[in-house]
C-alpha cells in the first residue's frame, strides 16, 4: 500500500478494522455516530499495531463500549491523565483506573457515580474519607470498605444499610455497641456475632429470633441458661447445641422436636419411642 493510500485508509471512519466477536456490539462513538478516527487526538496510533496503537472495534478510547475503552486505556496508560476531564463518563471512570493517584482529587466531586467509585478505590484510606457523604450508596460501600477502622464511627448512621452492615464488621468493638439498636436486623445480627460480654446481653432480648439466635451463638457455656426458654425454637436449638449437661436436661422435653432431639443427643438419650 503506497503512502497515499494509507493516508486515506486512516481518514476513513467508515473502513475499521474489527475484531470484535461476532455478534458483539458493532463499533459506535459514545454520542451515537460512527466512530471517526480522522477527528480523534489519537489517530497516529491506528499505525500501530500488536497492542501498541488502538483498532476500532476492539481497542477504542471513542467508543461508547466500556470494554473497549478499557483495553485501550491498559494499551496506553500513559494517555488516561489526558481524559480525567473526558465528556463521557466511562473514558472518565477507565481513566481513573490508571491514571496517576496525584491526578484523582479533582474528580471526587465527578457529576458521575461511577467516576466517583474509581477515585474511592484508589485514594489512600485518609482521602477516600472525604468521600463518606457520597451521595450515592456504591461509593459509600467502597469508602467503608477502606477507611481505617477507627474511622468509620461517622458512617454508623449512613441512610443505606449495607454501608452500615459493612460498619458493623469492621468498626472497633469499643464502639460497636453503638450499632446495637440499629433498625435492621442484619446489622445487629453482625454486632451479635461480634460483640462480647457483657455488651452482648443488649441483644439477648432482640426482638428478631436471628439476632437472639447469633447471641446464643456466642454466649459462654455458663449463660446460655437465660435463653433456654426462648420463644423461637431456633434460637432453642442452638442453646441445646451449645448447653452444658445440666441445662440439657430441661431441654430434652422441649416442645419442639428437634430441639428435643438435639438435646437429647448431646444426653445420649434414647429417642422417644413413638408407640411407647
Amino acid at each position: 500500500m503506497s503512502m497515499g493510500a494509507a493516508a486515506t485508509f486512516l481518514a476513513k471512519p467508515q473502513r475499521l478494522t474489527t475484531r470484535a466477536p461476532e455478534g458483539d456490539i458493532p463499533p459506535m462513538d459514545w454520542r451515537g455516530g460512527p466512530v471517526n478516527c480522522e477527528a480523534c487526538a489519537y489517530i497516529d496510533l491506528r499505525a500501530r499495531d500488536g497492542g501498541r496503537g488502538c483498532e476500532p472495534g476492539h481497542a477504542c478510547m471513542q467508543d461508547a463500549y466500556a470494554r473497549r475503552i478499557d483495553r485501550f486505556f491498559r494499551w496506553h496508560p500513559e494517555l488516561a491523565d489526558q481524559q480525567l476531564e473526558h465528556p463521557y463518563f466511562e473514558v472518565r471512570a477507565i481513566a481513573a483506573r490508571h491514571a496517576s493517584v496525584f491526578r484523582l482529587g479533582g474528580l471526587m466531586n465527578d457529576p458521575d457515580e461511577t467516576v466517583r467509585l474509581q477515585v474511592a478505590a484508589r485514594l489512600s484510606p485518609a482521602q477516600a474519607e472525604r468521600l463518606i457523604h457520597d451521595p450515592h450508596r456504591e461509593v459509600r460501600l467502597r469508602v467503608a470498605q477502606r477507611i481505617d477502622p477507627a474511622r468509620l464511627g461517622a458512617m454508623r448512621h449512613d441512610s443505606d444499610y449495607g454501608v452500615r452492615e459493612i460498619v458493623a464488621q469492621r468498626l472497633p468493638l469499643a464502639l460497636l455497641t453503638t450499632l446495637a439498636y440499629d433498625p435492621e436486623r442484619s446489622v445487629r445480627e453482625i454486632v451479635a456475632r461480634r460483640l462480647r460480654m457483657p455488651a452482648l446481653f443488649i441483644l439477648a432480648n432482640d426482638p428478631e429470633p436471628e439476632v437472639r439466635r447469633a447471641v446464643a451463638e456466642s454466649l459462654p457455656e455458663a449463660l446460655l441458661g437465660r435463653m433456654v426458654d426462648d420463644s423461637d425454637w431456633r434460637v432453642r436449638w442452638e442453646v441445646a447445641r451449645r448447653a452444658v449437661p445440666a441445662l440439657l436436661v430441661a431441654m430434652r422435653d422441649d416442645p419442639d422436636s428437634e430441639v428435643r432431639q438435639m438435646a437429647r443427643s448431646r444426653l445420649a438419650v434414647p429417642k422417644e419411642n413413638p408407640h411407647g
